[in-house]
């Protein structure tokens, strides 16, 4: 299956959360969530119960949208965590953060992690000094990011600092704006990643 190219809203509207898909839009009033538009479909106004199958799909879903991943490349990821030290739900979910194009959207450097995921494609960053154009790459504690010295990177990167940095950089993260450069502090833990999701309900649906 190739990689989903509708509407973005329609995906937090199936997750009935926000997915934080479109950027900036996802913070203003006319956002879907926000207005209660329904689930999408004919029968997206209809209620029942979910079975226990139902509600792991849901909560893998919501992940794999959160971070726009197709569902053999998200499969690959928890079956790295599996193999990982600690718990495979949090090493999940770090690795998942950990992500390039994950990070320059947390640093403000793009307004999504799609947008992210395209300005990492075409060139625009640097980590530790050299090109990086691989969006999945996973970096690691104290790993420097920096938006390349062009005036078309850093005028795209400059329209989205301010409201990120508005919102709050991650704690795990360090932000100098005047350098365009963001390095990793630490790993984030579980509770700096915050409750996106209940991960434990995905290693039970993949542990099937």
């Amino acid at each position: 299956m190739g990689r989903y190219t509708g509407p973005a809203c329609k995906q937090c509207r199936r997750e009935g959360t926000k997915l934080f898909l479109k950027g900036d839009r996802c913070y203003m009033a006319k956002c879907p969530i926000e207005t209660g538009r329904p689930v999408p479909g004919m029968h997206g106004q209809r209620r029942s119960k979910m079975s226990d199958y139902a509600v792991q799909l849901r909560e893998k879903q919501k992940l794999r949208r959160m971070y726009g991943m197709q569902e053999s490349q998200f499969r690959l990821f928890f079956e790295r965590a599996q193999k990982g030290h600690g718990i495979t739900g949090e090493k999940l979910l770090q690795m998942l953060e950990m992500r390039l194009d994950n990070l320059v959207y947390r640093l403000g450097f793009a307004p999504s992690r799609r947008a992210a995921r395209q300005f990492v494609n075409h060139g625009h960053i640097r980590v530790n000094g050299r090109k990086a154009s691989i969006p999945s790459m996973i970096l690691k504690a104290d790993d420097v990011i920096t938006v390349r010295d062009s005036k078309d990177s850093r005028d795209f990167a400059t329209q989205y600092m301010e409201n990120a940095e508005s919102r709050g950089i991650a704690s795990w993260l360090k932000l100098n704006k005047e350098a365009f450069e963001g390095q990793v502090l630490q790993i984030p833990s579980r509770e700096d990643i915050a409750p996106i999701v209940n991960e434990q309900l995905i290693v039970e649906l993949y542990s099937k």
